[in-house]
C-alpha cells in the first residue's frame, strides 16, 4: 500500500525517477543514440508513442511496425513534424498472423539494417471471445506469441549486431502486473479457451498472456546469458497505471475508476529505466519451460 501511494504521489523509486518523471528526463542520460536501430511495436498510440517520439528526439532510427499502415503514417508525420531530421521506417505487421510476423522480419532483414533495440509493447485486451487465423485465442496471439515469434526471429540479427558494433543490444517486454492475477493451469486454460468461447473470460485471458511475457523474459535471459554468451539484455516492465487506449474501452465501476488515476502518456518511465538496467536473475522457470514445450510455440 506504501509504495501505491509514493507512485501516485510521484516519489522516486530504486532508478531514481518516479510516476511524474517523463521519457525525456530518463533518456537525458543517454541524448546521443543516433547509432541506435529501434523496433518498437503499437508505437501508433499511448507508451509505444511516447517511446518512438523521445527515441526519435535522441536520434535513433525507428522501425514501426503496425496493422494500419495508416496509423503508423500518422504516427510518423507526428514525429517528423516536431524533429524533421527523424529516420523512420513504416512496415506492416499483424501480431496475431505468424505469416504477417515472418514477412515482418523477412523485410526488415532485407534492409541490411543493424538492430540494436526491440521493444515489445504491442498489446490488445478482447472483450469477446475470438480466434486468430493460427486457430489460437487471440489475446495470446497477439500479445505473447506473436511477440515471442516476432523476438524468435530477430535475436540472432541482435546478437549480431551487439558483436560487431559493440553496442549492448537490448529487448524489452512491455507486460503488467495483472499477470499475477492469473491462477489455474494456463496450458489447459489456454487450451479451452482456444476451443471453445464458453470459459472466456477477457481478463483472465490477458493476465495469462502477460504471465507468459514475464515467464518468456525470464527464460530468454537466461538463455542469452549462458547459452548464447550474448551481449543482449532483455527486461520486463511493468508500466504502471497508464491511460492509454488498451484500458480505456474497458467497463465497469473498477475499471472505470482505475482510468480516473491513470497518469498520462508523457510518462514511458518504466520502459526507459528498463532500457537501462540489467537484466533479470534466474528465477525458477517450470511453468515457462511448459508453455516453450507448447506445440504451437514449437512449430511456430
Amino acid at each position: 500500500m506504501l509504495e501505491t501511494v509514493k507512485y501516485l504521489l510521484g516519489s522516486a523509486g530504486p532508478s531514481g525517477f518516479g510516476s511524474k518523471s517523463t521519457a525525456e528526463q530518463v533518456t537525458d542520460y543517454c541524448p546521443d543514440l543516433r547509432s541506435i536501430t529501434a523496433i518498437i511495436t503499437g508505437a501508433t498510440s499511448g507508451i509505444g508513442a511516447e517511446t518512438a517520439r523521445v527515441l526519435a528526439k535522441r536520434g535513433a532510427r525507428l522501425v514501426l511496425p503496425a496493422r494500419s499502415l495508416k496509423a503508423a503514417e500518422d504516427s510518423k508525420a507526428r514525429i517528423l513534424s516536431e524533429f524533421p531530421e527523424s529516420d523512420i521506417i513504416v512496415m506492416p505487421l499483424d501480431l496475431s498472423s505468424f505469416f504477417s510476423v515472418r514477412k515482418f522480419v523477412a523485410d526488415f532483414r532485407s534492409l541490411n539494417l543493424p538492430l540494436h533495440l526491440l521493444i515489445n509493447n504491442a498489446g490488445k485486451f478482447t472483450q469477446e471471445h475470438a480466434i486468430s487465423e493460427d486457430g489460437i485465442e487471440m489475446t495470446f496471439a497477439t500479445n505473447y506469441l506473436g511477440h515471442f515469434l516476432l523476438t524468435k526471429l530477430l535475436v540472432t540479427k541482435m546478437v549480431e549486431t551487439a558483436k560487431s558494433t559493440g553496442v549492448q543490444g537490448r529487448i524489452v517486454n512491455v507486460s503488467s502486473s495483472i499477470h499475477s492475477w492469473f491462477s489455474g493451469d494456463p496450458i489447459s486454460y489456454l487450451s479451452s479457451i482456444t476451443r471453445s468461447r464458453s470459459h472466456y473470460d477477457a481478463t483472465r485471458a490477458y493476465a495469462l498472456s502477460k504471465l507468459a511475457n514475464v515467464l518468456h523474459t525470464k527464460e530468454l535471459a537466461q538463455r542469452l546469458q549462458e547459452e548464447m554468451e550474448a551481449n543482449v539484455t532483455v527486461n520486463c516492465v511493468h508500466p504502471g497505471i497508464v491511460r492509454t487506449r488498451l484500458t480505456r474501452e474497458r467497463d465497469g465501476l473498477i475499471t472505470g475508476s482505475r482510468y480516473n488515476l491513470q497518469t498520462y502518456t508523457h510518462v514511458a518511465v518504466q520502459i526507459w529505466c528498463s532500457f537501462w538496467l540489467p537484466s533479470s536473475s534466474k528465477p525458477s522457470l517450470r511453468l515457462l519451460r511448459r508453455l516453450a514445450t507448447w506445440q504451437l510455440i514449437r512449430d511456430s
